[in-house]
């Protein structure tokens, strides 16, 4: 035993027992072993390592692939090895980032470079790397690491390790900064227009779809590999939009943040180890290189923002904003283009299911209740946002809901505020800086402020995400003009024209001193995201429910007795009397009366629900203000769908004149 002069004592060989009574210590045993008197701990083998990084290698263990590759049939079939198998998968990501000038991909090669010893070389056969021959540049030197799909906890080191602005809250989500944009950016959504979709898509007036070029599209491409070939590293995830299997589309996306590959790890479907071991070729790939601008100077470009869709390519291109909306809904427009070419309505809709497997869609924009509504511990949540329906029945595009944050409380929405742990991204919040504790009311970074969780976070969601046809269509309108009823049934042609206006009412209130309500539209109730004219999603939604026999309702969740300023808002529990009416089918046995202008069949009666309010002219005092409100409503309405009158449908353009004949007449 020696001492280093500072009362520590360092053993050798010594075989001894020493008491430090000087500071109270309890006395230190040690046992000699009998056969060399080495003194040790034997209460456990020695660790089976001889330096550090062999330590910290030892601490984790990779999974081999269980499944066999599909194909491989019988003792004799040749089996692929997972050398090859990861070779080729390595190939595969290397031709998406190819550049079109060089024509081959970058020298790629799985796993963080912070963890690498040294830059792998071509000599070193542990090392899963993909190298082509490609033109001489300095890119060419380089390898591009790959961290490919990444798990929750893995995206959580990348994030806090290397993005400023990411933090773990108190409750275990990742709170994050999407930078200087915090919404999604429409005046800088950019579609091609070739002679695929030139007749295909709806273009001009009203559309979402703003054209450009493809050499233009391929400039910025071209500007965004580059940039991701730039890096060290980039994120790649492989995953699948829609839940049902027959219509599953395989999506990758490429991206230079940790935070964007965790977004879309929780909003797309996640796919099995063994779906992942043969997902082959994406059929759709997103390039965000949202760090990096592009060039205004470019044709077609208005500022240094640009998301740009090539539908013929199957490519997306996202530059100059960092707001991870942007896939997600991106992804969607390709969804609204791919699916009505299989005869599947895409819908921005809610949607859950009964005990019974009774399907509701619901409708609304934001402020109407739409979440609020179809989330119901009594039903099944499908999913919150973004639907198909085919002749399999309705199922969810995608693996995660996307929720509203700002004011968000335990009381109001519990199932979203449970849903906020560990793996759920947090955009944009303020939190306190010591408790990590989230203030959902403050607006200091953005109001659109969100979080992005995996469906299954909801107790009640149905996984799979699938259900049976729908047997109502509730269409939601939030009406600050006190004049639509708290609940109609349309017919057929009713429906479409409702559902092409997608209308709702915002109470002004920004400005000192206005109080008029703002009429709102926004075809089907999604037209940021639409890709095909209204109409043509109206015409397959009224077909599919004349098919399956579905009912179609309108649900005024706003004002009554008055516009906003005179009236009063629906009592939340009336319109979930309505609703609970809807679901059970006793609204569909009830008593209908005809409402005036709007020509909407309203019920006499429904439970639990004062009957004067159900006929909005009764709870008017002026009954003069309450007509004139209607006919401005009315003619809003009108004016709102000139914008589709030029488009023709139907045998003679018949369905298009009934659908306009289902308008106020006044």
């Amino acid at each position: 035993m020696a001492s280093n002069g500072n009362g520590e004592f360092s053993f050798g060989n010594a075989t001894a027992s020493v008491t430090a009574a000087r500071n109270g210590l309890a006395k230190i045993q040690t046992h000699p072993k009998k056969n060399n008197g080495i003194c040790h701990d034997d209460s456990t083998p020695p660790v089976k390592a001889q330096t550090i990084d062999e330590l910290h290698s030892l601490q984790k263990k990779r999974s081999a692939p269980t499944t066999p590759i599909k194909g491989t049939q019988g003792a004799f079939t040749p089996t692929i090895s997972e050398e090859e198998r990861q070779k080729q998968q390595l190939q595969s990501i290397s031709a998406s980032l190819a550049s079109l000038t060089r024509e081959t991909g970058p020298r790629v090669v799985r796993g963080d470079p912070a963890r690498k010893s040294e830059t792998p070389r071509a000599s070193h056969s542990s090392h899963h790397y993909f190298t082509p021959t490609i033109s001489v540049s300095d890119s060419s030197l380089k390898f591009t690491h790959v961290l490919y799909n990444l798990s929750p906890a893995e995206l959580y080191e990348q994030s806090i390790k290397y993005e400023k602005g990411s933090f773990i809250t108190s409750t275990g989500a990742l709170a994050t900064l999407s930078g200087a944009k915090t919404g999604r950016s429409p005046r800088d959504k950019r579609v091609v227009k070739d002679e695929t979709t030139e007749d295909d898509l709806w273009w001009g007036k009203g559309s979402p779809n703003i054209e450009m070029d493809e050499h233009t599209f391929l400039v910025n491409r071209e500007r965004a590999v580059d940039y991701l070939n730039s890096l060290d590293k980039v994120f790649v995830n492989d995953q699948f939009l829609n839940w049902d299997p027959e219509n599953r589309i395989k999506v990758r996306i490429v991206s230079a943040r940790a935070y964007h590959s965790l977004f879309m790890h929780n909003m797309c479907i996640r796919p099995t180890p063994e779906e992942l071991e043969n997902f082959g070729t994406p059929d759709f790939t997103i390039y965000n290189a949202g760090q990096f601008p592009c060039n205004r100077y470019t044709h077609y470009m208005t500022s240094s923002t640009s998301i740009d869709l090539n539908l013929a390519r199957r490519e997306m291109v996202i530059l100059g904003t960092q707001y991870a909306g942007e896939m997600k809904k991106g992804l969607f427009s390709v969804m609204h283009y791919l699916m009505p070419k299989r005869q599947i309505l895409s819908l921005h809709s809610g949607c859950n299911m009964g005990k019974n497997g009774d399907v509701a869609l619901f409708f609304g924009l934001s402020g109407t209740g739409k979440t609020t509504l179809s989330t119901d511990h009594n039903r099944y949540l499908i999913g919150d946002d973004e639907h198909c329906w085919s002749e399999n029945g309705v199922s969810n595009i995608e693996g995660g809901c996307y929720a509203k944050c700002i004011d968000l409380s335990r009381e109001k929405e519990p199932d979203i505020w449970n849903a906020i742990k560990f793996g759920t991204v947090l955009e944009n919040v303020v939190f306190e800086e010591h408790t990590r504790e989230v203030d959902y009311s403050d607006k200091s970074v953005t109001e659109n402020t969100r979080a992005a969780y995996p469906i299954e976070y909801i107790p009640n969601a149905k996984l799979p995400c699938v259900g049976p046809h729908p047997k109502n269509v509730i269409l939601l309108a939030c009406d600050a003009f006190g004049v639509l009823p708290p609940v109609s049934k349309l017919n057929l042609a009713q429906t479409m024209y409702h559902f092409i206006s997608g209308y709702t009412a915002l109470v002004a209130g920004t400005e000192e001193g206005v109080k008029e309500p703002q009429a709102t539209f926004s075809a089907c109730f999604g037209a940021a995201f639409i890709m095909l004219h209204p109409t043509r999603y109206a015409a397959m939604l009224a077909e599919k429910m004349q098919k399956h026999g579905a009912t179609a309702w309108l649900v005024n969740t706003g004002w009554s007795g008055g516009r906003y300023g005179v009236g009063s808002r629906i009592k939340l529990p009336y319109t979930r009397k309505i609703i609970d009416a809807i679901h059970s089918g006793s609204l569909s046995n009830a008593t209908y009366k005809k409402t005036e202008v709007f020509g909407l069949e309203i019920p006499t009666e429904v439970e639990g629900v004062p009957s004067e309010i159900l006929d909005p002219v009764n709870t008017w005092s002026d009954k003069k203000a309450y007509k004139e409100t209607l006919l401005k409503l009315g003619g809003l309405f009108k004016k709102n769908f000139d914008t589709f009158t030029t488009y023709k449908i139907g045998k003679d353009n018949k369905l298009t004149e009934e659908i306009l004949a289902a308008g106020p007449i006044f």
